[in-house]
């Protein structure tokens, strides 16, 4: 169960944390909108997000969405996504199922799937793509314009990804993988706020709250 969560948990995580770091070689104007983005949410203390995150696969018939929401402070975060809570307090990443009364727990020096740290994204995302201006749409008077990221290596899953940025704020406005599968995803951010007050042990796993869960815990 937990392992399957983890995968969607992961994508999430990279598809947002990435585009904080996605500066390299490709189309001068790619590069610059990237650029600004990037530094713009580095700029914040802290960011607040919803999102809805949409799978599909036509020749397999399946769709499925999914709405989520999380904060995220420098390397710290906090994602409610599909009635799981994940925190990652800067050393360890706790994956609470209320579902199953789990909670996996692991270290932040560890190499499991379960660990996505932002600094561990920044030198894989700045080697990993190409870069192309894609097409700019009008959406509710936000005018969206997209870069194209296209994966270096031959043997990688995706096709390609698509990055909306809203121009006039600077905000993420959509990401889109489209998979050699024919699998593709959308990650739709809305409602963000950027440096709100968040209560200090926001992002501190309180076993108190747990104290009838099975805890897996890495050694």
């Amino acid at each position: 169960m937990i392992t399957k969560i983890n995968i969607l948990i992961n994508f999430f995580l990279v598809q947002i944390i990435s585009i904080y770091f996605v500066l390299g070689q490709g189309h001068e104007e790619s590069r610059l909108l990237l650029d600004k983005v990037s530094k713009n949410l580095l700029s914040k203390e802290n960011m607040n997000f919803e999102f809805t995150y949409k799978l599909e696969n036509s020749k397999e018939k399946i769709t499925q969405e999914i709405e989520g929401n999380a904060q995220i402070s420098g390397e710290k975060y906090k994602l409610n996504f599909m009635d799981i809570e994940q925190i990652y307090d800067g050393y360890r990443t706790y994956t609470i199922v209320p579902e199953n009364e789990e909670i996996n727990i692991e270290s932040g020096d560890g190499n499991s799937d379960l660990m996505i740290k932002p600094t561990n994204l920044i030198t894989f995302y700045t080697n990993g793509y190409g870069y192309e201006w894609d097409i700019k749409q009008i959406v509710l008077g936000r005018t969206i314009q997209y870069v194209k990221l296209l994966p270096i290596k031959e043997d990688s899953d995706v096709k390609y990804l698509l990055i909306g940025v809203d121009i006039n704020n600077l905000n993420l406005f959509k990401i889109i993988e489209i998979g050699k599968n024919g699998t593709n995803t959308t990650l739709k951010i809305k409602n963000q706020s950027y440096n709100i007050t968040l209560p200090k042990n926001h992002f501190n796993f309180n076993p108190e709250l747990y104290k009838d869960y099975f805890i897996n815990e890495d050694s």
